[in-house]
């Protein structure tokens, strides 16, 4: 019996899992299922057993991209799925709470790994953001949005659904001609750009990556826009001690995963110093379903640095303390996993060049990333959130109708 047995024997229940051992001993575990995978794990390594044993995703993801755990008839998507289709988030079952300890763990985790002190935030940043443009070219869309997309309708390509996204996103804010409008965390530039042609308002879009500051101002002067259109590098703390009460609206959009649990109160009240007396902001971000959890170790160490998943309910509190009131939340379940998986299919279509371009052992540690997050998306706890804030509780139309109207008219 391999020290696997004990974990795998109760998480594989349906679908069929082979174990090849180094010294090649097989076990088996599941039965097979219609709509779950068959897939078979072979070890060069009992080390690499070990490592799974003591960290579960930690070491599978490093055994995988060490070469020491191979996936025959799958692919890591297919491994990753079958232990959370077993396993699912919302299945139903009897809850049972975490011990005082284990929810002290978690706590302990989270904020000791998500300060995020200005200095950190930028090598935060870069870890994950100036690997190089190139690399993302080949798997985002045309726009290089990396963030959910808006499947409004079946059939519809990435490009399209990450148009969607940013009509959607922009029907939110109310836009009206004249008004300033910032960005936070902005990426290439694609929602500046995009905002900026669907109404002439003025836009800052702040980001701490270096390689997304001079393409979003490259594609701001190629767009007819860099008048209207403008980028800089800067932390919004730093930004919030500049321009009090300068900006109409603020959009934020796949940043505040970065934030860090220790400044939630400072984000919130930077962005409340930042609007206007009567400004709207709308914050699209990844959200926990359940209550506030842990950052795990894989993530921490190769993917997000200082990263932290909220949960709606810590996201919503830290927002209180500078009283923004919540004018709609619009929960994305499963917009993000069709997202992810468009991007993971578009990496397997350029293994040779990200090969060429990273390594071997970055190709599988990000295939890794992408099936991990889209199964967390699919069966996982995880999913997305859109919340609407305003000061002012006349800022915005009585009704919802004006965010169906607006996302009609900036789609068409």
């Amino acid at each position: 019996m391999s020290i696997l047995r004990p974990f795998l024997s109760r998480v594989v229940r349906q679908g069929r899992l082979t174990v090849v051992a180094p010294d090649g001993v097989e076990e088996h575990f599941g039965t097979p299922s219609a709509g779950f995978p068959e897939i078979t794990l072979r070890f060069a390594t009992r080390a690499a057993m070990r490592r799974i044993v003591l960290d579960p995703r930690l070491g599978a993801a490093e055994s995988f991209m060490d070469g020491d755990m191979r996936i025959e008839g799958g692919d890591i998507m297919d491994l990753i799925g079958l232990i959370r289709m077993n396993t699912p988030w919302d299945r139903g079952a009897r809850l049972k709470d975490k011990t005082w300890l284990g929810r002290r763990a978690d706590w302990v985790k989270t904020r000791l790994g998500s300060i995020n002190r200005q200095r950190q935030s930028r090598a935060n940043v870069a870890h994950h953001y100036d690997i190089g443009n190139d690399l993302y070219r080949l798997f985002l869309d045309d726009d290089m949005q990396y963030s959910c997309a808006y499947w409004s309708r079946p059939g519809m390509t990435l490009e399209e659904a990450q148009a969607a996204k940013k009509a959607h996103i922009a029907a939110k804010l109310a836009l009206a001609p004249g008004q300033r409008v910032l960005d936070i965390g902005c990426g290439w530039g694609g929602m500046a750009i995009t905002l900026a042609k669907l109404e002439q308002v003025e836009v800052l879009g702040i980001t701490l990556s270096e390689e997304q500051l001079a393409l979003a101002r490259q594609r701001a002067e190629a767009a007819g826009v860099a008048d209207r259109v403008t980028f800089e590098l800067i932390d919004y703390r730093d930004l919030a001690t500049r321009e009090v009460g300068r900006f109409d609206r603020i959009v934020s959009v796949g940043m505040f995963e970065h934030v860090g649990t220790a400044n939630f109160e400072t984000f919130f009240r930077a962005c409340a110093n930042l609007m206007t007396a009567d400004a709207v902001m709308l914050l699209h971000t990844i959200g926990r379903f359940g209550r506030p959890g842990a950052t795990d170790a894989f993530t921490r160490k190769y993917i997000f640095p200082g990263g932290y998943i909220p949960a709606l309910s810590e996201t919503l509190a830290a927002s209180e303390k500078s009283r923004l009131i919540v004018t709609d939340v619009e929960t994305l379940r499963l917009h993000y996993a069709l997202t992810l998986r468009e991007w993971y299919a578009r990496t397997l279509a350029h293994e040779a060049e990200i090969i060429a371009m990273m390594g071997d052992r970055f190709f599988r540690m990000w295939t890794f990333y992408l099936a991990g997050a889209t199964t967390a998306f699919e069966s996982g706890g995880m999913g997305n959130y859109q919340i609407q804030f305003a000061r002012n509780r006349n800022a915005l139309p009585l009704t919802r109708d004006y965010m169906a109207e607006a996302d009609a008219r900036y789609s068409g």
